[in-house]
Order: structure tokens, then C-alpha cells, then sequence
């Protein structure tokens, strides 16, 4: 396609969108027309969200602000009663002076009474780019807000590249972005914050995007293609998923065995620790493999690539022993709960993992304070253990040690519960058995999940997932599928 809207998932930091903005320039594209599209963009969503009502353009001196007196004109020549408020004058010469030239509508005082009296006000004061706390003045103008905020790319306050909000950031009902979402787009509190976001396309030409080579995506079918079983495939070409069970403590990786099972692993092996924990596990599932054989013994079989180690074991320095012995044989390793506590403060003990699926606790007792970039803190974990790092969460990230990175925003709420962090860890496994490097198998098996857990609904509890996977995997290859018809 020739324009920007492609339907690509990369994400864009701010840096990397002005970059696309001054390319695009280059180009032949004046400025001037992008802010012309892209404020006719938010009045057209704006117009197909909401009815004509009294509405304010809080419009701010940069280019955002360019957009909302774009997106007034063009309202109020639709028939709706339109005002704009300056936070201050645009810089003479600039394509925002430009486009405040052209509107000729009303201009009221930018003040807490004016935003309080409109029934719908748009928030084109600040992008993404902003690098400074909002002012109080300016936090209680937006917060003054009588009725929905409809936000120009973020809303005000709210970190483009993080997800955080600058002090403040006012809740928006619709926030319109261009070209590309943002990290901040994903990230909490950004997503929420943002309200319904809407990608608008204003004329960019792709071909940015091979000149800034972003690394992070919008995790989804296209990142990665899910492996389908071939008609000479058999049990053993389809991979051997083995997993680490403590002694007493099955549950949890009986849940990782049969989110490997469904995910398609051709055999998976239970690895008890002691006889009665091996009794435990054969009274469970009949199509999974119990052994009692010791580590060295089973690592004779070179068939045995990939070992989950983790749930339910232990979180003491027999764990990070056994996981060692696992890497110097060169073994595939999935690395959760036991081995991460067993690691805390020691990231280096995990070295040679290929992946590492810690939620925020176990995160921050192994590597340290996420702080206000997650994206950043799973990307620095990523770089020194060399290992995939797959921090859970309601917006999971998926950090490589070169890194790409993919944000995750498709789990349910209703995800979060115990257990269900067993199953990823069987699931990116599988996924790897299979065939999928590291990077690419942690994140499908973050969205397989997700996409399991909304096939399921409500009141999910992590036994219910495994029956689900085999639809999500469906879902998932359909909408490669679709992707690939539709370029």
C-alpha cells in the first residue's frame, strides 16, 4: 500500500514519529497537509462518536494544537457550535499559525470555566513528545472538563514512549493518533486513560518505517505465525516438552504439561523429584509421560529439547542447579516461579534461558525496580541475561536481547488468577518445540492465551485454559491468514 494505512503493529516512540513527520517532509509531503488530515481525522471520528453539542478545542501552540483548530474548522462547518481556546499563540511562521489563521469561529480564554461549560471538549494541548510535568493551571483547565474529552494523539500529560502520566492526564472517552500507535498507547495507565483509541491514516508514506526500523510492536498474528502439524509430521517431530515438578506441589506443572499439550507439543514428560510425587502425577492425565529418571539421565535423549522448570518447584539453590545443568547441555529452558525466586538479585543465574516469564513481583526481586517504563525495565533484563523476558501483566511485554520488543493488550481482565501464568509457561514451550524461535513463541503464546482466556469468559479459572487453546491457535492462524490476503 502507498499510504499509512496499512494495518502494520508497529509502535512508534515519539522520537520515531517526529522522525516519520520530517521523512515524510522530505518527501514532498508539506506539513501543512498532514495537519490538514489529521485534524479532519479527528472531527470525522469525533463527528461519527458523539452529536452536535457545545464543544471546546483546548488547543495548545505546537502542532497538536495546529490539529484542534483543524478539527474546529472543520466541525463547525458541519454545523456544530465550536469554540477554541489558546494555551498560547502558535509559533509565527509554523503550520499550527497557519492552520490558527484559518479558523475564524470563536476564541475564548483558556480556563477551568470555559472547559466546565462545554458538553464535549477536545484535548489538542500537548502530543505524545511532552517531556515535562503538566503545570497545575493547565491539569485544573483539563480536569474542568463538563462533559467527554476526545484526546489529539494522547491526552495531555500522558508519556507517548512510557504510558505514564506527567502529573496529570485527563481521562478521555476517544483518543485519535496517526500513522502508528505509540508504546503509551498500550501501557497502563495510558490505555485506560486514553479511552477508545482510533488510528487514523493523514498520507504518511510506509516507506518510513524501513528508514526508522522500529523495534517494538502491537504483539498479534503477523509478528509471528503460528506452526501447523505437516502431513509426515509424527509425536516426535512435533517436539518433547519436558517439565520440572517439586515434590508435593504437582498442580502447577501439571497445568504447565497440559498448556503444552494443547499448544501442540507432540509428547510431554513429567519429571518427579521422588516416587510418591510420581504416583501423585500417573493417577493425573493418561496422555502425558511421568518419569522418575534423574536429569542426567533423561538429558541422554537429545530428543528432549525443551524443559519447562519452574512451577511448583522450589525456590532454593537445587532449583538453579538443575536449570545449569539444563543450559550446559544446551537445552531450550522456560524459566518461571521456583528458578526465578531461587534467582532473586542474582539475574546472571539465569543466563542461557531462552525464556524468562515473570510477573512483577518476581521481576523486581530478580532484576530490580521496574519504575515508570516498563518497556525499558524488560529490555535492560532482556540485555543482560540474554534471554527473552516475558514480563506478565495486564500489558505484557515481550523484550529480546537485540531489542525487539512486542506490547501485549490482549488478555482479559478476567486472566488474573493463580495458575494461569503455569500454562503460559507450557504453552511458549510447546511453541517452541515447534519449531518458533524464542522472541516469536513467548509472544504468541502471551496472545494465545489471552485470545484462550476471551473464548473462555468470565470466571475463568487456569484449569478451564488448556480446552481453549486449540481454538485460540485456530483464531490465530486465520488471522495470519487474513493479513497475509489482505496485503
Amino acid at each position: 500500500m502507498s499510504n499509512d494505512e496499512s494495518g502494520d503493529d508497529a509502535l512508534l516512540t515519539p522520537a520515531e514519529m517526529a522522525r516519520a513527520d520530517a521523512l515524510a517532509i522530505a518527501s514532498g509531503v508539506p506539513g501543512s497537509v498532514l495537519m490538514e488530515a489529521a485534524g479532519r481525522a479527528v472531527a470525522r471520528e469525533t463527528m461519527r462518536r458523539f452529536r452536535p453539542c457545545r464543544t471546546l478545542v483546548l488547543a495548545g501552540p505546537g502542532n497538536n494544537g495546529g490539529d484542534g483548530y483543524v478539527a474546529a474548522r472543520y466541525l463547525e462547518q458541519a454545523g456544530w457550535p465550536v469554540a477554541v481556546a489558546p494555551l498560547a499563540a502558535p509559533r509565527p511562521g509554523s503550520d499550527a499559525a497557519l492552520a490558527a489563521r484559518r479558523w475564524r469561529g470563536p476564541v475564548v480564554p483558556f480556563a477551568p470555566a470555559e472547559a466546565a461549560r462545554a458538553a464535549l471538549v477536545i484535548d489538542a494541548v500537548f502530543g505524545a513528545g511532552l517531556a515535562r510535568p503538566v503545570e497545575a493551571d493547565l491539569a485544573a483547565t483539563l480536569g474542568a472538563a463538563g462533559g467527554p474529552v476526545v484526546a489529539v494523539d494522547v491526552p495531555s500529560g500522558l508519556d507517548g514512549a512510557t504510558g505514564q502520566a506527567l502529573g496529570y492526564a485527563p481521562q478521555a472517552a476517544m483518543t485519535v493518533t496517526f500513522f502508528r500507535r505509540k508504546p503509551g498507547h498500550l501501557l497502563l495507565p495510558g490505555r485506560a486513560l486514553c479511552g477508545e483509541t482510533v488510528l487514523a491514516g493523514i498520507g504518511l508514506p510506509v516507506g518510513v518505517l524501513a528508514a526508522i526500523a522500529p523495534l517494538c510492536r502491537r504483539n498479534g498474528p503477523g509478528l509471528w505465525c503460528l506452526p501447523a502439524p505437516g502431513l509426515a509430521d509424527n509425536k516426535y517431530t512435533r517436539g518433547h516438552v519436558s517439565i520440572l515438578v517439586g515434590a508435593g506441589m504437582t498442580g502447577a506443572a501439571r497445568l504447565s504439561g497440559a498448556g503444552a499439550r494443547r499448544s501442540g507439543a507432540g509428547l510431554v514428560t513429567l519429571v518427579a523429584p521422588d516416587g510418591r510425587t510420581a504416583d501423585v502425577l500417573r493417577a493425573g492425565d493418561p496422555g502425558v509421560i511421568v518419569s522418575e529418571a534423574s536429569v542426567a539421565a533423561l538429558l541422554q535423549d537429545p530428543r528432549r529439547d525443551v524443559w519447562v522448570a519452574g512451577p511448583g518447584l522450589p525456590a532454593e539453590a537445587s532449583t538453579l542447579a538443575a536449570v545449569g545443568a539444563l543450559v550446559a547441555a544446551g537445552r531450550r529452558v522456560v524459566a518461571d516461579a521456583g528458578v526465578l525466586g531461587a534467582a532473586a538479585g542474582r539475574p546472571e543465574a539465569l543466563s542461557g534461558c531462552a525464556v524468562l516469564t515473570p510477573h512483577a513481583g518476581e521481576f523486581v526481586r530478580v532484576f530490580g525496580p521496574i519504575g515508570g517504563d516498563r518497556l525499558a525495565a524488560a529490555r535492560r533484563a532482556a540485555a543482560a541475561t540474554g534471554a527473552v523476558v516475558l514480563l506478565k501483566g495486564p500489558d505484557t511485554v515481550v523484550a529480546a536481547p537485540d531489542g525487539r520488543a512486542a506490547i501485549d493488550d490482549h488478555a482479559p481482565p478476567w486472566l488474573a488468577t493463580g495458575g494461569t501464568g503455569d500454562v503460559l509457561a507450557g504453552t511458549v514451550a510447546a511453541l517452541l518445540a515447534n519449531g518458533l524461535p524464542a522472541f516469536e513463541a513467548a509472544a504468541a503464546g502471551a496472545w494465545l492465551l489471552g485470545e484462550a482466556a476471551r473464548r473462555c469468559g468470565a470466571g475463568l479459572v487456569a484449569e478451564d485454559l488448556p480446552r481453549h487453546l486449540p481454538a485460540a491457535l485456530a483464531a490465530g492462524r486465520d488471522r495470519v491468514r487474513e493479513a497475509a490476503a489482505a496485503g
